[in-house]
């Protein structure tokens, strides 16, 4: 069998993200990355691996950066999806992205035996370090958090409301500028 090779035209392959707005009441994780001219925000989550199913991949990447069994956590709904292409840096053509965003609740005793810190692996083997902060969701309108949620978040009525619509606006070069 013949390898299939590399795409070379930009987002001619999808990669799927899962990521999780984590409450602790009106509070939300955010993993704050400080960069030489630049501070943005991410949820914490990230790429499903090949084959891997998308609830067990929501708990890994939670595992991993939070420190967070979501078997403690209350909710695990789908709320927001949001379709990426946007042209990035770097040697390789960009994939098109699916970010789905999960909702889960947790208590105050969960929130304390979480992680600080998130150590997200670069492709050289070194790590870049990530502060997780907790915000409250309604201030969250004007940060910088990819993908950028912000406004839909801090519109929420309340942490468990309901949303009309998953679909958020799709995230191209239009729109959004690679920090």
């Amino acid at each position: 069998m013949t390898p299939t090779p590399e795409p070379t035209l930009p987002f001619s392959r999808i990669k799927l993200r899962t990521g999780a707005v984590v409450f602790c009441g009106n509070d939300v994780a955010l993993i704050r990355r400080d960069r030489a001219d630049s501070t943005h925000y991410t949820l914490p989550g990230g790429n499903v691996e090949h084959g891997e199913d998308l609830g067990a991949a929501l708990a890994r990447e939670l595992g991993e950066e939070l420190g967070l069994d979501v078997d403690r956590a209350d909710g695990g709904d789908l709320l927001w999806v949001i379709d990426q292409r946007v042209t990035r840096p770097g040697p390789t053509p960009p994939p098109r992205k699916l970010h789905l965003i999960y909702r889960l609740h947790i208590t105050p005793d969960i929130r304390a035996t979480l992680a600080v810190q998130e150590l997200d692996e670069l492709p050289d083997g070194s790590h870049e370090i990530g502060a997780v902060e907790w915000v409250n969701y309604r201030q969250t309108a004007d940060l910088p958090i990819f993908p950028p949620i912000g406004p839909s978040l801090a519109a929420l009525a309340s942490p468990r409301a309901a949303v009309s619509a998953a679909a958020l606006a799709a995230v191209t070069d239009e729109n959004y500028t690679w920090v």
